[in-house]
């Protein structure tokens, strides 16, 4: 459950703003309080999530953007790449595959965390966003084989960028279902709630630490640790060994 300590650098795609703090905040303070080097890569803008009917999309995507940026410097992380694409309608497209495998093969992580390319049915209540799925389904694909295949997309070659091998994947693992991996966050969870709090047009701060608390509990149950995140977890590079 500890650190790799071949791990150097890292890299966490997401679909929105916020995504990151929810699901996998504890391991990104771990990782940087360990020297890890950690990029996020969001995404969508963010600009759907409100219920302020004088709230427009412009302004929430600033607002949300200067969060990430709050949460990340928090979690210490190292540089943010908003892709901008529109809110409640990413899809799993070439374009945005592209765009991911651009971001791999520029700050080339050792691993990489994203969502579950799917729905989520294991929380009640909850169904899942399309915006996750999406995103974790075209990071699976860049990750594979799109950044590692030098004639994929050749323009990104064009602009300098040689093909990438991602070492790990780490997919996000809902109250640990289908999880084979945990990462002991119990060290880290004050921050990685302080880092959720940043996101105040999404969660206020009582409902951020009962939640934050509640679900990494639930995770690290299985591991007999107070706080856990679970995860799906493949070593891309042992096929080859």
């Amino acid at each position: 459950m500890a650190n790799d300590a071949n791990l150097q650098r890292a890299m966490v795609v997401v679909a929105h703003p916020d995504d990151a703090e929810w699901g996998c905040s504890g391991t990104v303070a771990l990782w940087c309080r360990d020297g890890v080097e950690v990029v996020y890569v969001i995404c969508t803008d963010g600009g759907k999530g409100t219920d302020d009917p004088d709230m427009t999309s412009e302004r929430l995507a600033k607002i949300r953007r200067e969060e990430q940026m709050a949460a990340c410097e928090v979690l210490g992380v190292k540089e943010v790449v908003f892709l901008d694409h529109e809110d409640s309608m990413l899809q799993p497209t070439l374009e945005l595959r592209r765009d991911i495998a651009r971001e791999i093969r520029r700050f080339k992580p050792d691993a990489v965390i994203t969502p579950y390319p799917g729905r989520s049915l294991s929380i009640p209540g909850y169904i899942g966003h399309p915006d996750h799925a999406a995103a974790g389904e075209a990071t699976l694909a860049a990750v594979f084989p799109a950044a590692r295949d030098r004639l994929t997309f050749p323009e990104l070659l064009d602009e300098g960028l040689e093909p990438h091998k991602v070492k790990e994947l780490f997919i996000m693992a809902d109250i640990g279902e289908n999880a084979d991996k945990w990462i002991d966050v119990t060290r880290n969870i004050v921050t990685a709630i302080e880092a959720l709090k940043q996101h105040r047009s999404q969660v206020d701060d009582e409902e951020a630490e009962k939640m934050m608390r509640s679900w990494r509990e639930a995770m690290g149950k299985p591991k007999n640790v107070r706080y856990a995140e679970a995860y799906k977890h493949f070593r891309l590079d042992e096929w080859e060994t």
